[in-house]
Formats: C-alpha cells, structure tokens, sequence
C-alpha cells in the first residue's frame, strides 16, 4: 500500500462506531469507509444508507471476506473485543481498538502479538493524547516547569450514570467489561504512564452504589448491578511519586475531570468542569513556586485545525492520523496495542487489588508481555 493510497475501512459496532468513527473516518482524507456492522442486518443497512456506506453485514466472517477491506474499526462493548479483535487480525486487516481493550491483560497481550506475528497495525483509541490542552501539559511536565513531582491528584467526577433509573445493560455487569473503571479509568491508566512513567503498586476500592437499574426490555424490571461506579486509587509510580485516582459516574455536580500536578518548582492543573463533553473545555493553570495559578493559553500549533459540536471527533481524527501513518510505516506507532496491554493490566490489578484489600506489585511491562 503505497503512502498515498486509500486506506478502505470497516467499522464495527454501532454506538461509539456510529457517534464517532463514522463521522471521524469520513472526514479523514486517507480514510475510504466501506463497510458497516451491526447483528441486526436491517440497522447496519439503515446506517449504511444513511452515510452511503456501500456494504451492511451482520456476520463478521462475511465482512472480513470481503477483499475491498484493509482495515476495520472495533467498538463493541468489552467482553466481544478479544473473539472479534482476533477474527479481524487473523484475516488479515489492520485494527482500531476502543477501550477498554478486552476483558483482561491477557486476552490483550494475545493480541497485540498476534497483530505483531502478522505485521497487522494494531493502535488503541487512548485519545487525550491528542487533546491540545494535555499535549501541552506533557510539554511543560517534559521542559521540567514543575521540577521533582512530589503528588499527582486525579479527579474524574461526573454525573452520567447517578441517576438509578438510567437503563440496566451489559455496562452493568462486571463479567461484560462494564463500570466506570473500564470506561474511564481505562484512560486514566494510559495518560498516567505516558505522562508520568510506569506504576510500581497500586491499592484500590471498588464501589458499586446504585445496586439494580431498570431493565427496559423487560418492562422496566429491575435487574441487579455489578460493575463498579466509584473507584478510589492510590499508585506508587517507579520513581516513587504518589499518585491519588479518584473516579465517580455517580456524582452530581461533580468537579468533572482534573489532572493536579506538584513538584519542587511549581505546580500544573489541568481541568474541565464541562459534564457534558469529556473533550470540551480543558484548560491548563501554570504557577512556580510561590507564585498564583495563571491560564497558559494554547499554542496554534497544538490546536484542531477543526472542531466539531461532539469534543470526542476530533481527537479521534487525530489517532486515526496516527493509525495511518502507522499503515504506511508497517509499525504500531504508540498508542498501540503495546500502551492498550498496560492499560488493561492496571484495570486486572485495581479489581484484584479491591477484592484483596491489599496493596498489589505491578511487574515491567516488557516482562510481562514476554511472559
């Protein structure tokens, strides 16, 4: 495939695939959509007619046997990943993962070396990468602005699930993939690593606090609730800097998402109170040792060349930049399968961590995908 060539792609699952992937991979220029799934074959043609997709399926196999396919985006929920991620691979396409990645480290680190062994491009979804506001924070924490960090606070608290008459689904069970953990914390867990380095230990709780939601395909029934909506997490990163996570989707009127950074020079917070929007509203707050909080205005150079009215579309476009040009390279440029497996083990750490009520050691990453 030549670096100038369209890259043909497929996109399976429809609800994170329809808001996001569809709209983000049009609007790429390398990027040629030509397929959709759904397993209600009547949806996938709707979506398809609605945003002249030329192929609909609802079976897997056929999609990945058609020969005009290069690629295929994966966002169905969690506990599909791991069966379809493999299908897609072994047929040869390359592959877009949404997190979390799978149901555990493992069943990521199969695949991510099943991409390897088949020279498949295998990246995964971790967009705040490249949100302009966290692109900046990683340049100052990289220019040393705050010195020798001595505590990072992360507060991730929003109200999407507080309401107890939000549906009942697969996000309710924990032997699905759902909660707020494999939602969010799954971010958590990669910007955390790449700003910041590897994570030594960790000691966590997990909290589930509204314990049945209605099922509405079943009149309204209440069904029991599993996954975790509240996480509270304490890290130790490899060079000793504490770390204190806290994660709700259960909060009313929470803080939204803030990111607390301080060193021996000075101190970088990073936040948006926008509930609505995960992407939307960043700004970063800059201050040495001594001095008040001052906004840091966003450089052009970082910023979207376009915004949408969904925050989320373009950061995609951004990783899907980075899946293509991984394409062209023949090489999972980060965030790959590679981040996504230490993404997932910090996850399978925090619930063992929680059901032991102990701390908990976690090993090299290179160890363990060797393993």
């Amino acid at each position: 495939m030549s670096s100038n060539s369209p890259i043909r792609v497929a996109v399976v699952g429809t609800g994170f695939g329809q808001a996001i992937h569809i709209p983000g991979l049009q609007h790429h220029p390398r990027t040629e959509l030509v397929g959709v799934y759904n397993r209600d074959l009547g949806k996938a043609k709707a979506i398809a007619d609605d945003n002249n997709i030329p192929h609909a399926f609802n079976n897997l196999d056929k999609l990945l046997a058609t020969s005009d396919i290069d690629a295929v985006t994966l966002s169905t929920p969690p506990f599909l990943h791991y069966d379809m991620g493999k299908q897609i691979l072994e047929a040869g396409k390359h592959l877009l993962l949404e997190k979390p990645m799978a149901m555990s480290a493992q069943e990521t680190k199969a695949l991510y070396q099943l991409a390897a062994k088949n020279n498949l491009v295998a990246i995964a979804d971790f967009e705040f990468r490249y949100v302009p506001a966290w692109q900046l924070l990683a340049e100052k924490l990289q220019d040393g602005y705050i010195g020798q960090p001595r505590l990072i606070k992360i507060d991730w608290l929003v109200a999407s699930r507080a309401n107890p008459e939000r549906g009942w689904n697969w996000y309710a069970r924990k032997d699905r993939g759902g909660g707020v953990l494999g939602a969010v914390g799954s971010h958590a867990f990669d910007y955390i690593h790449w700003l910041f380095g590897p994570v030594k230990r960790l000691c966590a709780r997990l909290v589930c606090a509204i314990k049945e939601r209605p099922d509405p395909l079943e009149n309204g029934k209440l069904k029991p609730v599993d996954a975790d909506d509240t996480c509270l997490i304490m890290l130790e990163l490899a060079d000793g800097t504490p770390v204190q996570l806290t994660i709700s989707s259960v909060t009313y009127n929470g803080r939204g998402h803030w990111l607390e950074v301080y060193g021996d020079r000075g101190t970088l917070v990073l936040g948006s109170d926008n509930l609505k929007d995960y992407v939307h509203g960043f700004h970063l707050q800059a201050g040495t040792a001594g001095k008040p909080l001052t906004e840091v205005e966003i450089p052009k150079r970082l910023g979207f060349p376009q915004v949408f009215t969904d925050g989320r579309l373009a950061p995609f476009i951004r990783i899907v930049d980075r899946w293509v040009e991984s394409i062209d390279q023949k090489q999972s440029l980060a965030p790959s399968l590679y981040e996504g497996v230490y993404s997932q083990l910090l996850m399978d750490l925090t619930h063992q961590s929680s059901e032991k009520g102990s701390w908990v050691d976690v090993p090299d990453l290179n160890s363990y995908i060797k393993r």
